[in-house]
């Protein structure tokens, strides 16, 4: 692997922990009726690469009242 290639892997990375690390925190900090579905499989689908995470912000929670 190149060092350029390295460095975009390492970004990448970090993003996709950044994004999970946020989605698990909302997660915990959200009632039950906020959110579609239930906590534990949000929790296991957030640890889904960018896929889960970026779907429990866009249909993870229920609109706001």
């Amino acid at each position: 692997m190149t060092g350029r290639q390295r460095g975009g892997l390492v970004v990448l990375a970090t993003v996709q922990v950044v994004l999970a690390v946020a989605a698990w925190l909302d997660l915990a900090r959200r009632d039950p009726q906020e959110i579609n579905g239930s906590k534990g499989k949000w929790a296991a689908a957030i640890a889904v690469n960018f896929i889960g995470p970026v779907a429990n912000f866009t249909r993870g929670r229920r609109a706001a009242l």
